[in-house]
């Protein structure tokens, strides 16, 4: 799998939009893909190897459509028909997948999940859904609920609580003032390969290697952040 750097992304865009390789071009985001280590036996190594790929390639995207939008006309911007609206659009689509997928990977695949009940995360969940086991069950609910999509337990910054929801493909139903804390892939690309339409075996699977460590670091800056919003 080729990659570029960020040079030879630009100079391939210059190239693409016929600009001159010395004008300047100041994108206004540049994302570096992660690497990702994924032992878990749940997945298959086909699955988990064309599963990056794809991220790497949402990563490659973003970074195309933020050069893109340096140049983009916006004296042209309408709602009905433009290259702005459709490159804002698209920047979006693409940084969710990107993001999402960096969030996934690091929350799963843990060989020796555990969680303590006097985590924080495990308090935390069990005071806003009244015990450990409802939040699990409205999670899978979620995951159950997703239109090729994502469930995601996240903070809410203005309901100061942990809510779950369930996001279509990358950016379709996003809470306003989200910030993930768990978050599960409930896309087909990610279980189809592995388990057909069997999703709830899936998900299952996924959950029992829950990486809390990460998800614990996650909650303690949400703690943060609510200290901060008082």
């Amino acid at each position: 799998m080729s990659k570029f750097t960020n040079k030879e992304l630009e100079a391939v865009i210059k190239k693409s939009m016929n600009l001159e390789t010395d004008s300047q071009l100041n994108e206004a985001y540049v994302a570096q893909a992660k690497q990702f280590r994924l032992p878990t036996e749940f997945l298959s190594e086909a699955s988990k190897k064309a599963h990056l790929e794809l991220y790497d390639k949402y990563v490659k995207d973003f970074n195309r459509i933020s050069a893109e939008l340096d140049t983009a006309d916006r004296e042209d911007a309408n709602s009905n028909h433009s290259n702005y609206r459709s490159l804002k659009i698209d920047e979006t689509y693409n940084l969710n997948a990107a993001y999402l997928h960096e969030l996934y990977f690091s929350n799963i695949s843990d060989l020796h999940s555990e969680i303590t009940m006097d985590s924080l995360t495990y308090m935390r969940l069990s005071r806003d859904f009244g015990t450990f086991d409802a939040w699990q069950k409205d999670f899978i609910a979620c995951c159950m609920s997703s239109r090729c999509g994502w469930a995601i337990t996240y903070f809410n910054t203005y309901l100061q609580s942990y809510v779950n929801c369930s996001i279509d493909l990358h950016s379709l139903n996003v809470p306003v003032g989200a910030y993930p804390i768990i978050v599960m892939d409930m896309w087909q690309h990610a279980y189809y390969r592995d388990y057909l339409n069997d999703v709830k075996t899936y998900i299952y699977a996924m959950m029992k290697q829950l990486n809390w460590a990460v998800i614990e670091n996650r909650v303690e800056k949400t703690e943060k952040m609510a200290n901060a919003l008082r």
